[in-house]
């Protein structure tokens, strides 16, 4: 402290910031952090402690464990995630099976674990077994007949309601953020943005709740995007434990960088695929450090997912498959157009869903988020039981569409005609006709696919956590099945055309329509969401079909330039911009020749730039300046005659500055002299006390000048994660370009409404 008798020598004036104070260096919620001083600060941090480690052991050992706490975190996260995932998997199992009946042996045991504990099952009936019995065989003793159907199919809609129901109240009460995919909010804010709570241990709790009830609800929606929700979650609770990330949002988003990685691991079980998905589809910035821990924490989640063996398969996937017959050329061009259905199915998808997304917000629809749930579900459910293929759970649907017709199979899809009389045309062609079973299952798929494409649509978005990877593979599935069946027939019966003739090898089926169901799933899932690289690895990891991947590579492709065609925006791109949230996609191009001078301000007709000076204001002006403005910081400049500019300083630390020396520095007065040059002058002997504050400024704010083409200031945003750019002529300060000046100027050349972009 100074004592009142040296207030008058600036040689003896305290500069109080040399001590950190409470909040210095945080962002308010809704805004942008800043990318390069969160670096520079970081580097600061690691230069510190790399020379206290030369001062003794015990520094050196706490170097190592700063070091070290990288590794410590993605293990935990990786812990973590992978058990939720597992019990995740487990419930949903349980609870899907429990709208149809229960386990008398053991409550707790799904449908599949109730007879898998039974002594009684046979081969051909064991999906029953005396210990399962249906509600109706409980209730009334019937299994059989029109009462026993009316009630299960009553109790299957009233448990989906009552899932849905408890699932958007538990949202809506405790953790309004847990709703949606979440990947839409992830991604802008691993692009730098602070949204506080999102993550919180709250939004996990009940995220992984209703993820639960949600999914087991029957309705048109999965738990993988929202599994990245979870796993970005348990990344921000785990970097709050350790200073190096809980004191800095730039290396905190590297945790949550190979968080999301993680979370796309657990919920495939596609760790390679994790990494790259969080590389092409969700990080801003991924160092190459970031990549090496993202690989690690996958893998630690994969392994501890393994070690639950949720699908009591011992195998990450529930999808895997064998096939045994290879694919050929010609079938490139069926493989092409299920491309195209991909393409357009996600053009379709993301329009439809965008526009009621809109209606949703504004009209009085959003103020009854549980009454739009109820109907959904209760219309899904009604819908959905008297078709087998949309009763059952989507991700056993996606397997058994999957899955190539074996012996063991009992399947609909896999009523063949196999008789050894028939006469055969060719001697080395399998005799494989379809039989009544699998007509009455491309009808039930076709009705199956038009409902899916329908009700996903106004599904996606609601007030509960949603995923639409799984609906948009099932829609994928289930047109790739069908297609698969038709060529396959085709080859059959018209064996002779040159284009058949070398596809069948004796004992072999000439064509395996579960491979197209699988390429059929990739594209669709690409349409939607855009992805390629990571798409392809995590459809590969998922299925464990290898040998299929120039399929996977030619229907992904070609989705994607299909879906282009009509717009650029992925699903996820498109909620960040019906949102408004500040996000600077680094897919988007811009090539508008318009100057920095076009989108500063102040425009022509505007007031003057508000702006500090460095020796001539006082408390009191700060502190107006500030109350009568909303801006995130000042440029600060030598006088306002000159505007020859200095630095830059942030509204937040302005603020705890000023509080906090009224609170610890005597003297300091509404009229106090606010300095931020480096040695202030003498004063007069009653003057009151100055305030110094150089330390909160910003010497090297980003700038340009007035003439710098708009392309480059966006690829500077884009590439440095700016939060404002100066604009000058000369030294002389004109004018402030901000992120979200940036993105009302790009929208206004793209003919879109300016005013979309809400936040700062």
């Amino acid at each position: 402290m100074v004592n009142a008798g040296d207030m008058n020598g600036s040689g003896n004036l305290m500069d109080f910031l040399d001590e950190p104070f409470p909040d210095v260096g945080t962002y308010e919620d809704f805004h942008t952090i800043d990318w390069l001083r969160e670096k520079s600060r970081d580097t600061d941090r690691h230069r510190k402690i790399t020379s206290k480690s030369k001062e003794s052991i015990w520094e050196f050992i706490k170097s190592l464990l700063d070091a070290w706490s990288g590794w410590v975190v993605m293990l935990l996260i990786g812990l973590l995630a992978g058990t939720l995932a597992g019990v995740i998997d487990l419930a949903v199992d349980w609870m899907t099976d429990l709208k149809e009946g229960v386990c008398l042996s053991a409550f707790w045991y799904s449908h599949e674990q109730c007879c898998w504990a039974s002594n009684e099952t046979t081969f051909d009936d064991r999906d029953k077994c005396p210990q399962w019995q249906k509600w109706s065989e409980l209730l009334v003793s019937q299994s059989e007949g029109a009462s026993a159907y009316i009630l299960n199919y009553f109790l299957y809609i009233l448990w989906a309601l009552c899932f849905a129901f408890l699932a958007v109240s538990l949202v809506r009460v405790f953790a309004p953020y847990a709703c949606g995919s979440g990947i839409p909010e992830i991604k802008t804010i691993l692009s730098g943005f602070i949204i506080r709570g999102y993550l919180g241990k709250w939004t996990l709790l009940i995220k992984t709740v209703t993820l639960v009830l949600v999914v087991s609800s029957g309705l048109s929606l999965g738990k993988e995007g929202p599994l990245v929700h979870v796993a970005c979650c348990c990344g921000n609770f785990f970097s709050s434990l350790f200073s190096k990330y809980s004191k800095n949002e730039g290396k905190r988003r590297e945790v949550l960088s190979a968080a999301a990685a993680a979370g796309v691991s657990v919920a495939f079980g596609a760790p390679i695929g994790g990494v790259l998905f969080s590389l092409e589809e969700v990080s801003y910035y991924f160092p190459l450090k970031t990549l090496w821990r993202s690989f690690f924490a996958a893998l630690v989640a994969a392994f501890t997912l393994r070690s639950i063996n949720p699908f009591g398969n011992s195998r990450l996937v529930l999808f895997y498959v064998e096939y045994h017959t290879p694919w050929y050329m010609a079938e490139l061009f069926p493989f092409i157009l299920l491309g195209v259905f991909g393409g357009l199915w996600g053009t379709l998808f993301i329009r439809c869903n965008i526009a009621w997304c809109r209606r949703r917000k504004t009209t009085r629809l959003g103020k009854y988020p549980v009454l739009e749930v109820i109907v959904i579900t209760a219309i899904t459910a009604i819908i959905a039981y008297p078709n087998p293929y949309t009763r059952r759970s989507t991700s056993e649907l996606i397997s058994e569409l999957f899955n190539d017709c074996g012996a063991l199979e009992s399947s609909q899809l896999c009523d063949y005609i196999n008789d050894p009389n028939m006469t055969r045309p060719v001697d080395d062609i399998p005799d494989r006709p379809a039989g009544p079973g699998v007509y009455t299952a491309m009808w039930q798929l076709a009705l199956a696919l038009v409902f899916k494409i329908v009700i996903t649509i106004f599904t996606f978005g609601m007030k509960i956590p949603s995923g639409l990877f799984i609906p948009s593979m099932a829609v994928g599935a289930m047109a790739g099945r069908m297609v698969g069946i038709g060529v396959e027939q085709l080859a059959y019966h018209h064996h002779d055309w040159i284009v058949f003739r070398n596809w069948c090898r004796p004992g072999a089926d000439c064509v395996t329509p579960g491979l197209y169901a699988m390429v059929g799933a990739a594209a669709c899932l690409g349409g939607v969401t855009r992805m390629t690289v990571s798409l392809v690895v995590i459809m590969f990891e998922l299925t464990g079909g290898l040998e299929y991947i120039v399929p996977l590579m030619a229907a992904a492709v070609t989705s994607k330039w299909v879906a282009d065609a009509f717009g650029k925006e992925g699903i996820y791109e498109a909620h960040i911009h019906l949102n408004g949230y500040p996000f600077l996609d680094v897919k988007d191009e811009f090539t508008h020749r318009t100057l920095a001078t076009d989108v500063m301000r102040p425009r022509r007709g505007e007031a003057p730039l508000s702006v500090l000076t460095q020796d001539s204001m006082t408390v009191e002006d700060v502190e107006t300046l500030i109350k009568e403005t909303d801006y995130n910081g000042f440029p600060v400049v030598v006088s306002k005659d000159s505007e020859r500019l200095i630095g830059f300083a942030q509204r937040r630390e302005l603020i705890l500055a000023i509080k906090n020396a009224r609170q610890r520095q005597d003297g300091v007065v509404s009229n106090s002299i606010i300095y931020f040059t480096e040695d202030p002058p003498e004063l007069p002997p009653n003057s009151p006390h100055p305030l110094k504050l150089r330390r909160i400024l910003n010497l090297s704010p980003f700038t340009v000048t007035d003439h710098t083409p708009m392309e480059t200031v966006v690829d500077i945003f884009r590439k440095l994660g700016l939060r404002q750019c100066l604009v000058t002529r000369s030294g002389r300060l004109l004018g402030i370009i901000t992120k979200k000046d940036v993105l009302r100027h790009m929208a206004q050349m793209a003919n879109q409404d300016p005013e979309s972009i809400m936040f700062n």
